[in-house]
């Protein structure tokens, strides 16, 4: 008997022998930790976390490598100012803004797994096609275009976490895949100092451009292979046991977080999106995500500032490294310690205020050791203040799933409209020590710092209902069941 086949036997089987009580008796059985479910977050934390991690890297590598690719002879080539600079960084997020939250109402309805890695094949292609660009016009429309098709991938990834784990296992698992920014980042200075030093007029290409183009065709080369191990949503993943695809919805719903097209209804996406814009909670988290998001646009600006500190071309991208080597530590201890400690509004506002204060050192201080210093500090402290923020979403709007899928977008995007504005606070009229961005960048930390333990207590005082286990998982058994008489039946007609 083939493998395929013992799989739909055991599933008609299941199904058919489990019926409601049982399934109710299930739920109420449910505990936290057991053998089973340490085993299928093994299983999970092997499939998707890697996965998630690799296409993010690609991703921030695509759009973020702009920074490097000025420095590295970009902005003397095309004659860039200061201003058409800032407009190539702002069409990308303006495209990027636009399309979140449809992207993210599709996801609920497709395969992530083919949906995800499709992405990353196509932004892949944009991202290379830079290399080939002759002025800035055209570098601004092709990113206005990688802009589009990236817009799915970061909420995308953060709904699709959020269907698989548990409202404190979520963090440190997504400030995990989050590393990838900071890592990413730091690839990126070090991908650039390598370039632009040994590839730089290769077969008459500038280093910059052989950038672009080795970062795109990257990420498209892993797009066409990684959905083969991707899953997909937890009542509808292959390599699941019927077990497990009972226990992970399970998981969820007793954490008060809705199954993503599970057995136990749907809600309309435009339903969704109404449920969204009328929740004040929603609006609270928009805000704190986009001053964080304000703050974060200090990275496409880390090579030019680490120039403004003393250190240029191949030696400057270098010193790009340790502002990210920084943000993958505070990502990743914030992360455990909010998970740890269960109240993610505590670590926010704590971190918050190291960065406020971070920034304030650097505001005034005119030595650029200490600024260096102070810099890579502080932008720890955006990076792992960040993920928190958007994993708050998750916790506080989970149910029903299509909701979450869309607050996640919302707030995504609304956060990233403060990129639109933030591009331009770093103008080469304000070199060397660029007073107005660190200002600005201290107040919006300082600000998320007041904002987070108000914002902790009103969400505890004003929960949202979850869903009822038991009916969860009863709705789980009978899809099971109706599974299993397909295949029956199927097999009768054969």
């Amino acid at each position: 008997m083939s493998v395929n086949a013992m799989d739909e036997k055991s599933t008609q089987e299941w199904g058919e022998n489990i019926d409601h009580v049982t399934a109710v008796s299930l739920a109420a059985a449910y505990v936290p930790g057991s053998t089973e479910e340490k085993k299928l977050l093994r299983k999970l934390d092997f499939r998707v976390i890697p996965c998630c991690w690799f296409l993010f890297v690609l991703g921030y590598l695509d759009r973020a490598n702009i920074g490097n690719a000025k420095t590295g002879g970009l902005a003397h080539d095309f004659k860039l100012s200061s201003t058409q600079y800032s407009l190539i960084l702002l069409v990308f997020f303006i495209s990027y803004v636009v399309f979140e939250i449809p992207s993210n109402m599709l996801l609920t309805r497709v395969r992530p797994s083919l949906y995800l890695s499709g992405l990353a094949i196509c932004w892949g292609a944009v991202a290379a096609s830079m290399g080939a660009t002759q002025n800035w016009q055209q570098l601004a429309g092709v990113r206005f275009v990688l802009g589009f098709v990236e817009s799915g991938f970061a909420p995308g990834i953060a709904f699709y976490m959020s269907s698989w784990y548990r409202r404190y296992e979520l963090a440190s698992r997504f400030a995990f895949y989050y590393t990838a920014v900071a890592v990413a980042g730091g690839l990126s200075g070090l991908l650039a100092g390598l370039i632009t030093q040994y590839l730089d007029g290769a077969r008459g290409l500038a280093g910059w451009r052989w950038l672009f183009i080795i970062d795109g065709v990257g990420s498209s080369f892993v797009g066409c292979f990684l959905w083969f191990f991707m899953a997909d949503y937890p009542s509808n993943t292959r390599w699941l046991t019927p077990e497990e695809q009972l226990l992970a919805p399970q998981r969820l719903a007793y954490d008060g977080i809705g199954n993503t097209q599970g057995a136990h209804g749907r809600t309309k996406e435009w339903a969704a999106l109404r449920f969204v814009v009328t929740d004040w909670r929603a609006w609270i988290l928009a805000l704190l995500y986009a001053l964080v998001t304000g703050a974060q646009t200090i990275q496409y600006f880390i090579p030019t500032l680490v120039g403004s500190f003393g250190w240029v071309s191949w030696q400057g991208q270098y010193h790009t490294i340790p502002p990210y080597a920084c943000a993958v530590v505070c990502i990743v201890g914030m992360s455990r310690i909010a998970d740890y400690f269960k109240n993610k509004s505590m670590v926010v506002s704590v971190f918050a205020g190291i960065g406020t204060v971070c920034f304030i050192i650097v505001t005034a201080s005119s030595n650029h050791i200490v600024r260096y210093i102070f810099t890579i500090f502080a932008f720890g402290c955006i990076y792992g203040t960040s993920p928190l923020v958007l994993m708050w979403v998750a916790n506080v709007l989970g149910h029903p799933a299509e909701k979450r899928a869309v607050a996640i977008g919302l707030v995504n995007a609304l956060g990233n409209t403060a990129s639109i504005y933030g591009v331009f606070l770093w103008p080469a009229k304000d070199a060397p020590r660029y007073i107005p961005g660190f200002s600005a960048t201290t107040i919006w930390m300082g600000a998320i710092w007041i904002i987070a333990p108000v914002a902790g207590y009103l969400f505890k005082k004003h929960a949202v209902e979850a869903p009822d286990p038991d009916e969860v998982v009863a709705a789980e058994v009978s899809r099971q069941r109706q599974r299993g008489l397909r295949i029956g039946e199927a097999k009768g007609e054969a």
